[in-house]
């Protein structure tokens, strides 16, 4: 089956459904400045969205408007049936960047029990519901042991596992994820998929934009990116090696593993876009 075009959003499976994104000639940049235009997007509610693209490609930006962090350049744009950050509580953003782990001395436990706050109000008190969420989430991903340890302690790959225990606690609607799994261990990354799989499960939408190939595969939806829309549509209809070139500049086949519709990609290498085959030594 042919991929939707990228202009098809209306088309998509789903779309008739209640909706948690929908774009409509949506163009995402900076100051006014295009990186990315002619995004048509429906994400019905309860589903998964991967962005897929190389550093720079405009995944970042288009995450951080559909949070409202930067306005659109231009087009329409509805999150969770609103103007981008007009349902605040009932999302949890996780960026790439986490500046105030190294600007306020933190413990762990204090960056989890942030999630609750906008569900408090100015003066509200966190009760005993809140702590067990905090409490969960922290045990979930595998943390629960370092509550009390100042954050900037804690190795990288630690330090992610809390801000994602952050997101958890936050019991929202829609998740938007940057990268997730950076500087995550094995362990810390299996833990992340049983996680936002059972946050899908209990009717969380997730948006997430990850390099991970064999990721992005079992998402119900793959928007894949290069500073344009190369394709969307069902991550076995998309991650094809074509487009794969067309994103990437460079796709690394295995014909062993293409069966199974998975390539091992690497970034464009000084501009010149190439395919390598890696031939499986004979029998």
């Amino acid at each position: 089956m042919t991929a939707p075009s990228p202009t098809a959003a209306a088309a998509l499976p789903g779309a008739g459904r209640p909706t948690s994104i929908s774009a409509r000639g949506l163009c995402v940049g900076y100051d006014g400045q295009e990186v990315v235009a002619g995004i048509d997007l429906v994400v019905p509610d309860r589903t998964s969205l991967a962005l897929v693209g190389t550093n720079g490609s405009g995944k970042s930006t288009l995450l951080r408007t559909l949070v409202g962090l930067l306005a659109p350049v231009r087009g329409d744009l509805a999150v969770l049936g609103r103007p981008p950050g007009g349902a605040p509580t009932r999302i949890a953003y996780l960026g790439q960047f986490h500046a105030s782990g190294f600007v306020l001395p933190l413990r762990a436990i204090d960056v989890v029990r942030m999630a609750r706050f906008p569900n408090l109000g100015l003066l509200g008190r966190m009760t005993s519901a809140d702590h067990d969420l905090v409490a969960a989430a922290m045990a979930t991903m595998g943390v629960a042991d370092v509550a009390t340890a100042a954050l900037r302690s804690l190795s990288g790959g630690q330090q992610q596992r809390v801000y994602l225990a952050q997101v958890l606690a936050r019991r929202a609607d829609l998740i938007v994820l940057d990268e997730p799994t950076a500087g995550l261990d094995a362990g810390g990354r299996e833990r992340y998929l049983e996680a936002f799989t059972a946050e899908l499960l209990r009717g969380a939408t997730l948006v997430t934009a990850t390099h991970d190939i064999a990721e992005a595969a079992e998402y119900d939806q793959v928007l894949l990116l290069a500073r344009r829309v190369v394709a969307l549509g069902p991550g076995r209809d998309v991650l094809t090696a074509d487009r794969l070139l067309d994103t990437f500049g460079i796709v690394v086949r295995d014909r062993h593993a293409e069966h199974a519709g998975r390539f091992v990609v690497a970034e464009r290498a000084h501009g010149q876009p190439q395919v390598v085959e890696r031939v499986p030594p004979p029998d």
